[in-house]
């Protein structure tokens, strides 16, 4: 029986501990918080086949420039002396081309498609209720030009096998019965699909616990000792653990410290996100919708609706900007005037930290440095979305499975 760390319990950590426990592996979970509100507890709770154009893309650095001067804006990078940040924007410039996107489109279907099944399975559990709905997605747009570009993808998505619907703006309002949308008109995903992203979670938490999984909470990785290849045991604020088969690297945008500590070249940089929850409404959205010019993603969940947006890229800084919060607010009645919204308290406002690798694909595989290290972080937007896929690809590399899918797009040491 193999004897597996698992560095961090955020999402990616949780779906990696669960598949690593099926295969049979003696599996600790080591994670810095009491695990009570990681980064994926107030996203979107969006699973989303339709987003197969990576952040990297042509045109994108000209679009982030001109948001840079707004600070409203759904964008931001916050102006620092940094190695890490400039070496990450070099990344991201080199890999902002056609080409790129053309490589990403194929192997971020394939993993999309594979949570999204992992997910419906999941669901079916009796064990297992976290609200997963497949309803699919509406990208919503009020200006001609939005309306070309979604377009556009709308026609790579169904190119490479996702189904995408354009719909007039009448359409768009005979799927929401209980709103009026104020939209040019949009565009259909069936396939996406949403859930509950904090009682996923706790799900998880009581399904590993109830496996005997050790959960080690509110335990700071201070270091590694390392020799021959190979990482012999992890020091941390509770005493040193000793040398496991395998060590999993999931710790998200927290990434960085415990790379650098290792000696290894991850460019990553943490994406900032806000997150606000109108709870218990009368009259609410139907479909998962993103409005495409705000940038800002509308989740209905049960009867409560989550509105969640931004991306400021920034260091480990959980502080939140209300200039930032008022972007969403203002956005959301420019779409649905009946939804009347006003400024929430700061303390009400959730924030979470992406990790965001500069091409926008995750990083997934073992070491080519350590023989018993394997990373899986770099998620950025699409933690939720590409979780399972994630946990199930990390147990088969574990356990020299067969893999459920090619991953060498993602291979940890792809910038050296």
């Amino acid at each position: 029986m193999k004897n597996i760390y698992v560095l961090g319990g955020g999402i990616i950590g949780l779906f990696s501990a669960y598949y690593l426990s099926k295969t049979g592996c003696q599996v600790t979970i080591i994670e810095q918080t009491d695990l009570a509100d990681g980064c994926s507890f107030g996203n979107a709770g969006m699973v989303v086949p339709s987003h197969l154009i990576p952040l990297a893309a042509p045109g994108m650095i000209s679009k982030g420039m001109k948001m840079l001067f707004d600070s409203q804006s759904p964008f931001y990078i916050k102006p620092r002396l940094s190695t890490h940040l400039a070496r990450w924007g070099y990344h991201f410039y080199k890999s902002s081309t056609e080409k790129h996107v053309r490589q990403s489109i194929p192997v971020l279907r394939d993993i999309s498609l594979l949570s999204r099944e992992l997910y419906a399975t999941l669901a079916q559990e009796s064990n297992f209720k976290f609200g997963f709905q497949e309803k699919g997605l509406l990208m919503i747009y009020k200006t001609e030009h939005a309306e070309k570009e979604e377009i556009e993808t709308a026609k790579l998505a169904n190119k490479a096998g996702i189904p995408a619907y354009v719909l007039s703006a009448q359409e768009v309002q005979s799927m929401e019965s209980e709103l009026r949308v104020d939209c040019r008109g949009g565009i259909f995903f069936p396939k996406d699909a949403h859930l509950i992203p904090q009682v996923l979670v706790q799900e998880l938490i009581n399904y590993l616990k109830n496996k005997r999984v050790k959960i080690l909470d509110n335990t700071d990785v201070l270091g590694f000792e390392k020799k021959n290849e190979q990482i012999q045991s992890i020091i941390t604020s509770k005493g040193k653990l000793a040398q496991a088969d395998e060590i999993i690297l999931a710790v998200g945008a927290w990434s960085p410290v415990l790379t650098a500590q290792l000696g290894l070249n991850l460019p990553l940089q943490s994406g900032k996100g806000y997150s606000l929850t109108l709870k218990n409404r009368e009259k609410n959205v139907k479909i998962p919708t993103i409005l495409t010019e705000a940038k800002v993603a509308v989740t209905p969940m049960e009867s409560d609706l989550r509105l969640a947006g931004t991306m400021e890229i920034t260091d480990i800084d959980l502080s939140v900007n209300m200039q930032r919060v008022k972007g969403i607010v203002q956005s959301i009645p420019h779409y649905y005037p009946e939804i009347k919204m006003q400024m929430p308290e700061k303390e009400a406002v959730w924030k979470g930290l992406r990790p965001c690798s500069p091409d926008g694909l995750p990083y997934i595989g073992r070491s080519k440095h350590f023989k018993n290290l394997i990373v899986a972080t770099g998620h950025a937007m699409m933690g939720i979305s590409l979780a399972p896929a994630t946990g199930k690809l990390v147990a088969e590399i574990a356990t020299h499975q067969h893999l459920s899918m090619e991953i060498n797009a993602f291979v940890p040491e792809r910038f050296e």
